[in-house]
């Protein structure tokens, strides 16, 4: 065998290793098991044709929460509307059958915008249990579920949340806790629940009353572990353990509906305000007390996204703004490489094997490759509007619209 022959056989035989030994990952909450979006394996479809479905289901009820998927099962919720229930759904992930469904709370439908549901807030699942998160009237319910059988274990009502534009805070787990953000126009707070239990292990009341439907995002950062959070108009990075506060950014606005994102190229962490401005703000978070006026590296307005979350993918930052625009940002310094328009988006983007995949509110997909020009892989339509986002896990795509499940892709475990 020639030198050039062996060389080509040993880079192709690292290369399927490499590719063998991608990880399969559950989904195992809102934005994945990093809350940021992000999927780590290699063998995930792009091109996610109706068609070619794997399965196709319809599902009972109204709500735009996403798929959660951990192992031989797919849970979301919806609201049964004409009877007040929310409720908890268990599917087969593999046919996309109903497994269990239990019915968390019944209770009064609270104010809603008429682009939110009354099951907006997506489930977290630890392999043990399912936790959810309900406004009923003006009651936030947060409750525990047996991830076999779908019997509750606890439920508890930690507090209020007020204001006329619904409900859509999602749980988030990390360390034996769950973590419920109750930022709104009332009482606020911010608390960590004993997974196991439901008992309180720590609570932050939150004095300035702003509304705020950011997930918190956990992650170590500057050589220790912050829970980054968006609300009480402004952003915050706590100790997740104890509550403690180690830095803050006053505002930049009142209302704060997307995730932080944290770029590895850049070492920043990426927040935007909702309302009543939309501002990006590029933020060093090695800081300690108020950072405001250090800490803050770059700031934009025009790419500002209103609902939907960010990506962060090497040195680009993917946004897509209220009027229906996607920026591509140079994450370090905040120029634009290029814009593009792609309709208005609730959902937020997913990245595979390198793509950024987009879901515009009338369901048409996009695949985008980062790059300093606008690049587009592929592009399909659902044929039905969309807001939730996508799961990925073990080589397969969920994908709620707004009458219909999908899943995509051959399962590879």
């Amino acid at each position: 065998m020639k030198r050039r022959d062996r060389l080509f056989a040993i880079l192709s035989g690292l290369l399927t290793i490499t590719i063998a030994s991608a990880p399969s990952e559950n989904w195992p909450g809102w934005r994945g098991p990093r809350g940021d979006g992000t999927s780590l394996e290699a063998n995930v479809p792009i091109q996610w044709t109706p068609e070619k479905a794997v399965w196709k289901v319809a599902l009972p009820g109204r709500g735009h929460a996403s798929p959660t998927v951990w192992g031989e099962r797919l849970f979301t919720v919806t609201a049964m509307e004409e009877t007040k229930e929310r409720v908890l759904l268990c599917l087969d992930r593999n046919t996309g059958a109903i497994v269990w469904r239990q019915t968390v709370v019944t209770g009064p439908l609270q104010k809603l915008h008429r682009e939110n549901s009354y099951a907006s807030a997506t489930p977290a699942t630890d392999g043990k249990r399912v936790y959810v998160v309900f406004r009923v009237g003006d009651d936030i319910f947060v409750a525990a579920h047996d991830f076999v059988t779908g019997e509750p274990i606890w439920k508890i009502q930690p507090g209020t949340h007020k204001g006329e534009w619904g409900f859509s805070n999602e749980p988030v787990l990390y360390n034996g806790k769950v973590f419920i953000d109750g930022d709104s126009k009332g009482d606020s707070f911010l608390v960590a629940l004993n997974c196991e239990t439901g008992e309180t292990v720590w609570r932050k009341d939150r004095p300035n009353m702003g509304i705020s439907y950011s997930a918190p995002f956990i992650r170590e950062l500057a050589g220790r572990v912050q829970m980054i959070q968006c609300g009480d108009r402004r952003v915050v990075s706590f100790d997740p353990e104890t509550g403690q506060e180690l830095w803050e950014v006053e505002g930049p606005s009142q209302e704060f509906v997307a995730t932080p994102v944290y770029s590895e190229k850049t070492g920043l962490i990426y927040v935007s305000s909702s309302w009543p401005k939309t501002i990006i703000y590029a933020i060093r978070p090695d800081g300690r007390g108020n950072v405001t006026q250090t800490h803050v590296v770059w700031s934009d307005t025009k790419g500002a996204p209103y609902v939907p979350s960010m990506m962060a993918v090497d040195k680009y930052l993917i946004t897509m703004n209220r009027s229906g625009v996607v920026y591509c940002f140079d994450a370090a310094t905040g120029d634009v490489y290029w814009t593009e328009k792609l309709g208005r988006h609730h959902a937020s983007p997913v990245l595979i094997n390198g793509r950024v995949a987009l879901i515009n509110d009338d369901g048409q997909v996009n695949i985008i490759k980062p790059g300093a020009q606008f690049e587009r892989v592929f592009q399909t339509e659902l044929g039905e509007s969309c807001y939730a986002s996508p799961a990925i896990s073990e080589g397969q795509v969920f994908v709620r619209g707004f009458e219909h499940l999908f899943c995509f892709g051959k399962r590879t475990p």
